[in-house]
């Protein structure tokens, strides 16, 4: 059955723990539902389904939030709750919320340093770079392990992931770039005596399902061109192998030039940033990505039409 043309987050939630979905991947800001909120609701609706905050910003939530959000999530689904961060973008941090977005590698390994040891119980003395904390101790203390896992998408950061984080969260990962982001996630695991094995990678895919694959390439190109405007994504493009992609997209955008950013986003380009296609071809892909090397494909069915984003549900759907 599919889901309803018109749902909330805890209908599709449902809809998806039913259908044997394995777990939820519940992002934040851009206007929408707040991410721990949300969750919080889930968590009370749903029994079986993993949880998982796919990210909060470390520059909007302090870490004694972020602790006490997770405790109450642990709480009302015990096992079931992953924590993902991140630095986010210039723009949802310094347009949206008003904020400097400053040191974002640092930023991120204070607040998961911080936060794991409010999450193991430990009353919390510190003062880094970027953020500090005196005498903060989670009440009552966490009686099981929650997890933490980093957004990732240059080497610095992808190494930090694999150094001290449970997991790493990618997004808008072409597959010809995959070998060299899990080769940087490997380096990391090796600093803490870890390997790529020891970590869960999730990969979040912007995917809508249509009879063609043009007929998702417009969307898509509307969808995702909001992310090169902002330097952190932009400069993450061209390390992929698109620099001549990057730069003309910044030129048209700064230029409020149209036309010449709609040429740098272009087709084969869009092919490679989504999942694009009928429901074998966009599975197909999927599954390249999972014989590259990740573990978790959260699906982002992004597509505007109710129904078409419930036809990308239901394509996935493990009782298909």
């Amino acid at each position: 059955m599919l889901p309803p043309s018109e749902f909330t987050g805890v209908e599709r939630a449902l809809w998806a723990e039913e259908q044997g979905f394995d777990s939820l991947w519940i992002p934040d800001g851009a206007g929408k539902m707040h991410s721990l909120t949300l969750a919080g609701g889930l968590a009370a609706k749903t029994s079986s389904i993993r949880i998982g905050i796919g990210v909060v910003p470390v520059y909007t939530h302090t870490p004694a939030v972020l602790a006490s959000a997770a405790l109450t999530l642990s709480h009302l689904a015990p096992g079931r709750v992953v924590l993902g961060i991140g630095a986010s973008s210039h723009t949802m941090i310094e347009s949206w919320h008003g904020l400097p977005f400053e040191k974002p590698l640092t930023r991120v390994r204070e607040t998961a340093q911080v936060l794991r040891r409010m999450l193991d119980g430990e009353r919390v003395d510190y003062a880094g770079k970027t953020l500090s904390t005196k005498g903060f101790k989670l009440m009552p203390t966490p009686n099981e392990h929650i997890p933490i896992y980093l957004a990732a998408l240059r080497p610095k950061m992808l190494e930090l992931a694999g150094e001290i984080g449970d997991g790493v969260i990618l997004h808008l990962a072409p597959l010809r770039a995959l070998p060299k982001m899990l080769e940087h996630v490997a380096r990391g695991a090796e600093r803490s005596g870890r390997s790529l094995a020891d970590l869960e990678i999730v990969c979040r895919f912007n995917t809508i399902v249509s009879d063609t694959r043009e007929a998702g390439i417009e969307a898509s190109r509307q969808f995702i061109q909001m992310y090169y405007t902002t330097p952190v994504y932009n400069e993450f493009l061209a390390w992929c192998g698109f620099e001549k992609q990057a730069a003309l997209f910044m030129e048209g955008f700064q230029a409020r030039d149209r036309a010449k950013t709609r040429a740098a986003l272009d087709d084969e380009l869009v092919s490679e940033l989504c999942i694009l296609g009928d429901a074998k071809e966009c599975r197909e892909q999927t599954a390249a990505f999972h014989a590259a090397g990740i573990n978790t494909a959260a699906i982002n069915a992004f597509a505007e039409d109710a129904e078409r984003a419930s036809r990308t549900m239901a394509a996935f759907s493990p009782s298909a």
